[in-house]
């Protein structure tokens, strides 16, 4: 199997540039998803590697090898769409074995493909079937066994759980999942639901204007971003600007915010620097004292079953926190703490 290697890509139409010097490596056998919001960028990336663009500039190679230039047909690599794109008068057997019929692949081979998809993904009781007796479910299944049955070094997908069901959406994931990892595939995977992107992943690529702002593990994503771009799309983030007043006898970083003076971990940060900072809702302590403690005014609750999202109001600054104490009303006053390590320093501010 392959990895990819992408150098200083670049895509312009006419005058709008879609995708900005972007370089990147995947391993083989990884799981990475380009993430971000409408016209970021990344179904347009996803059909540069695939062949279906050519890049303005830049280098794609697959496996070692260059294939920049090189037509989709001729790349090793399969792409699952949105819409599934199952051909409807055939059968789901027909459609499996569609592209080997194409590529002349020979009898006992292609049973011996087919039947290692169909028993992978379950779907020998469906075999007869027309894709419009399946659920959507099914036939995002049909759509990635005709897929696997190539037997691709690169499987790439374009948003293939959107016309799903949240429940739906949940197990096919798992699926996806557990057969990239069975078959041994490199895939890159393109969706706009962060969830999705850090259940799925083996690393994240969060895509804004062109580029990608940052690429990391789902863990690393989520508790260190770089950006406040990252910092507010994976999750919900409280983002602030602040200024470095000092550090305190531990080396910590001490702050001047609109909420008032704050203390964070260790940086190398001159007294003065402006930056921005974030923290994540459910770090908001309301039990615990100590650094960093807080009061301020509820002007929204939302129950969220398992817990309760809490807009407050904080010298005119709107943030969030997550708490699970029961009986908050709105217009009451909470209390709670921010360990300093849970305080994330992001980009100076110019």
């Amino acid at each position: 199997m392959g990895g990819i290697s992408a150098r200083n890509l670049k895509m312009e139409f006419g005058g709008f540039v879609a995708v900005r010097n972007v370089s990147f490596e995947v391993a083989s056998g990884e799981f990475v998803t380009l993430l971000g919001p409408s016209g970021c960028g990344k179904t347009t990336l996803l059909k540069m590697i695939s062949g279906f663009l050519t890049a303005t500039h830049g280098e794609i190679h697959l496996a070692g090898q260059d294939v920049t230039r090189t037509p989709p047909e001729k790349r090793d690599t399969a792409l699952c769409f949105q819409s599934y794109a199952l051909f409807p008068h055939l059968s789901v057997l027909e459609n499996l074995e569609f592209g080997l019929r194409q590529k002349r692949v020979a009898g006992p081979e292609r049973k011996t493909r087919l039947d290692a998809v169909i028993s992978a993904l379950d779907l020998s009781l469906h075999l007869e079937k027309l894709p419009n007796q399946l659920s959507g479910g099914q036939q995002q299944r049909v759509a990635l066994g005709r897929a696997l049955v190539m037997r691709p070094s690169v499987i790439l997908f374009d948003e293939p759980l959107s016309n799903l069901d949240a429940k739906l959406r949940d197990q096919v994931r798992i699926e996806i999942r557990r057969i990239q990892r069975d078959f041994g595939l490199t895939a890159i995977y393109v969706t706009h639901d962060q969830a999705e992107a850090l259940a799925m992943s083996d690393r994240v690529f969060v895509m804004n204007g062109g580029v990608i702002e940052q690429a990391d593990t789902p863990e690393t994503l989520y508790g260190a971003p770089k950006t406040s771009f990252v910092a507010d799309f994976i999750g919900s983030a409280n983002v602030l600007e602040a200024c470095v007043t000092g550090r305190d006898g531990n080396g910590a970083v001490e702050l001047a915010t609109s909420l008032g003076p704050l203390v964070t971990k260790k940086a190398d940060l001159p007294e003065g620097r402006k930056v921005k900072i974030c923290w994540r809702p459910e770090h908001a302590d309301l039990e615990a004292g100590g650094a960093n403690r807080l009061t301020a005014r509820v002007t929204h609750r939302a129950f969220q079953g398992h817990f309760t999202d809490l807009h407050l109001d904080m010298n005119g600054t709107d943030i969030r926190i997550q708490t699970n104490r029961p009986g908050i009303r709105e217009g009451d006053t909470v209390s709670f703490s921010l360990q300093p390590e849970q305080i994330v320093l992001l980009e100076a501010v110019a």
